[in-house]
């Protein structure tokens, strides 16, 4: 047998002998990268869930950081309102205290306003007496109620006085009821101003005059009936402005309802 065959038998024994062992080797090899693999595939996946976890927490971090600011700037202003209200409060308890003071100082006035009002339309010439007397009586009703406060009474009074007053600027006619020589009669009355009160019965037969002297009617005689049917549709604006003649001194008595 030459060298050559020599060689190749003893390869050929080595190769059979070390099969086996190399196969095993192989396989170990082999297991130990597949398990490499699998840790790292799975290293991967838990490195990757912690990566998202930490952006999470950061988009959570950054969100409560902006909430939080939004809430101090929010704070800040709830600050300022709260000094403001604190200011408020102090410039109303101040308000109230001047109110009840003005209170107590206003409404003793008032009452004397209207007992005042009453005397003169008491001595007053006795023009829509019945109309004057209950919107005194109204004043007393109102400063009884609670639901009224003394800006509304002071008001209501003002505007009595103000009625007041403006009847001794204007003319007007209006009708009603009256004795004249015992019998009740419906009249038809003139008043300019303060100045004259006068009646005359619609039938124009008779007429008379207020005088303030005596308290009482006087009885004008006819003196005047022309002048005062003149006055009258003046004063209902049924003819155009004119210079009147009417009684304003007066002497005795009549009757009176």
């Amino acid at each position: 047998m030459t060298n050559l065959a020599k060689y190749w038998v003893v390869c050929f024994l080595l190769s059979v002998l070390a099969s086996p062992a190399m196969a095993q080797s192989l396989q170990s090899v082999t297991q130990t990268a597949q398990a490499a693999t699998t840790d790292g595939a799975a290293s991967q996946t838990r490195i990757n869930k912690l990566d998202d976890e930490t952006d999470q927490i950061t988009r959570d971090y950054r969100a409560a950081v902006k909430q939080l600011t939004a809430l101090r700037e929010y704070n800040a202003q709830l600050d300022k309102l709260i000094i403001a209200q604190k200011s408020e409060m102090i410039s109303v308890r101040q308000q109230i205290e001047d109110v009840t003071h003005v209170d107590r100082t206003i409404v003793p006035l008032m009452f004397r306003m209207i007992e005042a009002l009453d005397q003169f339309v008491d001595l007053d010439v006795p023009f829509l007496i019945g109309e004057r007397r209950a919107r005194v009586q109204s004043l007393r009703a109102l400063m009884d109620r609670s639901d009224a406060n003394p800006a509304e009474k002071y008001r209501k009074i003002l505007e009595a006085y103000e009625i007041e007053n403006e009847y001794g600027r204007t003319l007007e006619a209006y009708e009603g009821e009256m004795e004249i020589n015992g019998e009740a009669r419906t009249v038809a009355f003139l008043r300019v101003g303060r100045v004259a009160l006068i009646y005359q019965t619609l039938d124009a037969d008779e007429s008379g005059a207020w005088s303030q002297a005596s308290k009482s009617f006087v009885d004008l005689d006819g003196d005047f009936d022309s002048q005062l049917r003149a006055a009258l549709r003046i004063a209902k604006q049924q003819a155009a402005p004119d210079l009147l003649v009417i009684p304003v001194t007066l002497g005795a008595p009549a009757d009176e309802k």
